[in-house]
Formats: C-alpha cells, structure tokens, sequence
C-alpha cells in the first residue's frame, strides 16, 4: 500500500461553512483517516494550501489543524502544478471569476453553490471547463444526509406506491441582533451582497427534488422580505433588502406535487430544522436530516374530526422510525472523497457544473415567477 498525495487550493475556508464542513469535518477528518482508500490499496492524502486575505486567520487555522502551507496570493497558487484542485466557499458574487480563473489555470474545480448569480454564467462556467477538459463538481451535501438516503431506500423499495406529493419545510428563527446577536452574516439579508432565501435554498431543493423525487418540470415561487431591518455584527441596524422566506410550489414531470416552504422568520415545531413528508398510495414517511419515519397503508388511523371535542389522540404514535442499518459519515465529507477519486481517475462524479447550473435556473425561474406572480415551466439545460 503507498500513499498517493493530491494538492488542493482551498479559499474561502475562514467563512462558517468553508471552515467547518470542508476544512474541519472533510479535509482533516480525510487526512486523520489516513486518505481516501483506492480500488488498489493505495491512498489518496489531500494536501491543502489554505488561500485568503486575512493572513492571520488562515494561519491560525493551519497550526490548529497541522496543516503545513498557507497563502495570501491566490495568483501563485494556482500556478503550483503540483496543486491540481481549486476548492471555493467563498462569496457567491466573486466565484464565477474565481472558477473562471482556476479553470484558466488547468485546474479540476470543485465548489459550493450557488456556482454563480444568474444562469448565462453558470452556464459558461459548465462550457469553460469542458472546454478546457478539467473536472469539475459542485457541493450537492444534502444527498448524503441519513434522513434522505432512508427516503431514497424507502422509494427504492417501492414502499410509497404511487407518490402522490411532497411537503418540505426548512428553517428557523435568524434573530435580528438587536436583543441576541443574529446566528447568520448580515450580508445574507441583502440583495447588493448576495444574499437572498431564493438565491441560498432554490440551488439546494433543485437537486434534491430532482435526485430524490424526480426532474421538476414547472415552478411557482413567492418570496418576501418579513423583517426589513436587521442589526449587523457590530450592532449597527440595517436595511434587509433581500427576500428571508421563500414559499414555491414545483410540479415534477411525473405529476407529483412538492411544496417547499424555507424561512428564517419561523419558529420550529417540527421533528427537525428541515422535515420532507411523502405520501403515497401505500405508504408515508417524514425525514428531516438525520431521522426518518414511516406509516404504511394498513397502519393508517382513522381520525374522527370533532372541533367541539378536545383530541385525544397522539398521531406521532402511528409512525415507525427506520432503523439506522448502516453507518453515516458526514455528507461533505462523503461527496469530498468520490471527487477526490472522481479526479484521480477511478470513479464518475455525476454533480458537475451542469447540474450546478441547474440549480441557479430554478433559482432564476423562481424570482421570475416571483416578479411576474404566475407558474413558470422549467425548460431542459443542454449540455
């Protein structure tokens, strides 16, 4: 057994989920595991150099984390040959020219979403790096989550019958920072900076509508801004220009129905932070992130409605939980290790900048609809 080392530019990891899903929980767990196991013994070893601004920070980070290269000059970087990955999770405003860049540069590209602000440059994102022959992915983490993989199990199974429609709901309170400091950047509430529900979550719900339940064919989306002020981080209020809640309908090429409601103006009285309800002919489940539960046809209650009568009867006790039959690693880190291999040559990695691309269309379509109040149809993306 060797071990293979593979060099990885990263920027953008001293923002929230660049240093905690990819650094911290992907990148270094991969590197205490020993690498990424290959079909031949070997393994695969990242070795990152951690790119930024703020020179402190990412050297902070470094000695944390024993990692042994740092740089504050991005332009050096990517002409190391020796590095073959460029990894963003930075602003969503900057990355298309930072991809763009990388690509130039002969680098396999792998990156959060959403890849760009608008379709026309995600789409030539997609043409650039096929052009230049690189590999290239985008984060889809939600794929990998333990609740999803059992809705997929159960589906796979037949479990549901004929799927009839889809409930999501997702968020929490973001508190506006004036009585408790806000858990979220202030700049995820204004538009001029990227930020925007519609633009954050419509990139995520694309591929999991579409991996999970089936291609979307039509989208009705209502976003709304529900809380125009907000305090930032030193405490100065602000005007919130972007949308905090999106409510969007999608009807799927198969005729089933998904309604997605995402929030950070709700409170939660729900089993998780983001719970999807499937009913079917034969059966039911509700997943959030890491649980799933079902109730199949025969072991459906029949409810009496009385309004004049309080209810007694506690439906949580009709659902029975899927049993956790595998082990679940973190679903970062899982998508990080197939492109890892996905770029060593030994395996295919289906979530590519096309289907990044895809997701800023639903994003696109979604504040179309919005503006213009009416259904949209979703059209096919060519490759």
């Amino acid at each position: 057994m060797a071990q293979q080392r593979i060099g990885i530019i990263m920027h953008g990891i001293t923002g929230r989920m660049g240093m905690n899903q990819h650094l911290i929980r992907s990148i270094v767990e991969i590197r205490k595991q020993g690498g990424v196991l290959l079909a031949n013994g070997d393994r695969l070893m990242p070795d990152p150099i951690l790119v930024g601004r703020n020179l402190e920070k990412i050297q902070a980070l470094a000695v944390k984390f024993g990692i042994e290269r740092v740089s504050t000059d991005l332009d050096a970087a990517l002409k190391n040959k020796d590095d073959t990955i460029f990894f963003d999770a930075a602003t969503t405003q900057a990355r298309p020219g930072l991809l763009k860049r990388a690509i130039a540069a002969g680098k396999h590209v792998y990156s959060e979403k959403p890849v760009a602000t608008n379709l026309e440059a995600a789409m030539d994102l997609y043409r650039a790096a096929k052009a230049a022959g690189v590999k290239h992915g985008v984060v889809q983490d939600k794929l990998w989550l333990p609740g999803l993989l059992k809705l997929q199990m159960l589906n796979k199974a037949g479990f549901f019958g004929d799927v009839l429609s889809v409930r999501g709901e997702f968020g929490y309170w973001v508190f506006e920072g004036d009585l408790q400091p806000t858990q979220r950047p202030s700049w995820n509430y204004r538009s001029e900076d990227g930020g925007g529900m519609i633009l954050d979550m419509l990139c995520h719900w694309r591929y999991v509508v579409d991996n999970v339940f089936g291609p979307i064919k039509s989208v009705s989306c209502l976003g709304a801004t529900h809380i125009p002020q907000r305090w930032d981080e030193k405490g100065n209020p602000y005007k919130a220009t972007a949308d905090d809640a999106a409510y969007a309908t999608f009807e799927l090429e198969s005729g089933v129905i998904v309604q997605m409601n995402s929030s950070w103006c709700v409170r939660v009285r729900r089993d998780d932070l983001v719970t999807f309800q499937v009913d079917g002919t034969h059966g039911s489940a509700v997943a959030g992130l890491t649980d799933c539960w079902t109730q199949s046809r025969v072991n459906t209650p029949r409810p009496t409605w009385n309004p004049d009568v309080r209810q007694t009867h506690n439906f949580y006790d009709d659902w029975a939980q899927v049993p956790d039959s595998t082990t679940y690693d973190n679903a970062f880190k899982v998508q990080w290790e197939l492109f890892l291999k996905h770029v060593w040559g030994e395996c295919d990695f289906k979530w590519n900048l096309l289907e990044a691309a895809k997701g800023v269309q639903l994003v696109e379509v979604g504040l179309q609809s919005w503006a213009e109040r009416r259904w949209l149809d979703l059209p096919k993306l060519e490759a």
